[in-house]
């Protein structure tokens, strides 16, 4: 006896007419398109909470780019950092409870974390260069990125407070 292998649910970026980008998720096996957002500003980056349940993704809904969430349906669409930089590439940790993400907030692009509902903001990384693309480690006690602290771009690790930065 065979079993069906269902695929799970997709989300990608799709552009429409006037620049228009937009999330949208298709189940595989059905090829019809569901568009979860609908502004006239760019909803870009989604990426799936670890349970399945909530998609983060960053927009510029207020003219600089901001993390938001919504539930997988794309209700319940939450906004959850609000500042005069820009925040960018949002990623969950692996048990869902924090989401990391660059920064602008110092002139340069920084790492940061937060709770998944946007509360206790910390800034996880300070110097004069961009860090960027931040990265969870499976176990959820460290975040890789890229940073160009010498003009070249490298791979650096720190812990999740902050400490041990290589």
């Amino acid at each position: 006896m065979s079993r069906k292998h269902v695929n799970p649910l997709l989300c990608g970026l799709y552009l429409f007419a006037f620049g228009l980008l937009i999330i949208a998720c298709s189940d595989s096996s059905n090829p019809n398109i569901r568009q979860l957002t609908n502004n006239d500003a760019d909803d870009v980056r989604p990426v799936w909470s670890p349970d399945g349940t909530q998609i983060a993704f960053q927009s510029m809904r207020d003219g600089i780019g901001e993390i938001f969430v919504m539930d997988a349906d794309g209700s319940n669409i939450r906004q959850l950092t609000n500042n005069n930089a820009s925040d960018w590439i949002p990623a969950w940790s692996p048990d869902g409870t924090q989401i990391a993400f660059q920064g602008s907030r110092d002139g340069d692009y920084e790492i940061f974390v937060m709770n998944a509902d946007g509360s206790n903001v910390r800034q996880l990384t300070n110097n004069n260069a961009n860090d960027l693309k931040p990265v969870w480690s499976p176990d959820g006690t460290q975040i890789a990125f890229e940073g160009s602290r010498d003009g070249d771009s490298k791979i650096f690790v720190v812990d999740v407070d902050g400490s041990n930065a290589n």
